[in-house]
Parts: C-alpha cells; structure tokens; sequence
C-alpha cells in the first residue's frame, strides 16, 4: 500500500495518552468477565503466560512488518503490540500512564549516558 493510501493522522498528540487510558479503562473492565466472551477475559485467564506469549508473537509480527517496509502493516501490528502490552500492565495493576511518566522523566535524556548510569 502507498504511503498517501495510510489513514490520515487526524488525532492531536495531545489525545494519545487519553485513548491509551481509555483503552486500558476497557481492558481493566473485563477483568473477571466470562473468558468465553471476552478476548481479553481470557487471556486475563491465561495469566501471566498467555499474555507474555501474545506480546512476543505480536512482537516478532511488528518486526516482520517492518522488514517488508508495509507501512500499512507496521501500524495495524504495532497496534497490536500496544494492545497486548497494555493487557499486560493491568494484569500487574499498572497503567500507560505509568509508561508516559517513565518516557516524560526520560525525555531529554542522552540514551547512551542513561545507558552508563544503569551500569554503575
């Protein structure tokens, strides 16, 4: 698919911590819902194996996207990816806001010399 064929960004940055809170407000909702009924139910059910295994098989799904250059593909598989993850973190009582803290502390921060604290 060509690039000018991908959705349009139509969200202001501002509102991405809103869906992702959002979206974690729904998945927190299913949380001892019927497994039978609800996906994620039952990977809730699946705890904590199943949910580790969906992030590492849509892992290596980003990673092949992204391989084939499919910007298309790259997006819905990363959307994936967040998802899974974001089951994750409700499975151990966190939030994405608690992710957007950690990225916000980073920011401005050199990769390599936040790399040589940890070592020390």
């Amino acid at each position: 698919m060509a690039d000018h064929e991908l959705v349009s960004l139509t969200m202001p940055a501002a509102d991405v911590s809103g869906v992702l809170s959002q979206v974690a407000d729904v998945i927190e909702s299913r949380r001892g819902a019927d497994p039978s009924t609800s996906y994620v139910a039952k990977l809730f059910s699946k705890a904590p194996d199943g949910v580790l295994k969906k992030i590492g098989e849509e892992a290596v799904e980003c990673v092949m996207a992204a391989k084939d250059e499919n910007k298309k593909d790259i997006i819905y598989e990363t959307a994936d990816l967040w998802f899974h993850s974001l089951v994750m973190l409700a499975q151990y009582g966190l939030r994405p806001e608690h992710v957007l803290a950690e990225l916000q502390r980073r920011e401005g921060l050199s990769g390599i010399a936040e790399k040589m604290a940890r070592k020390n």
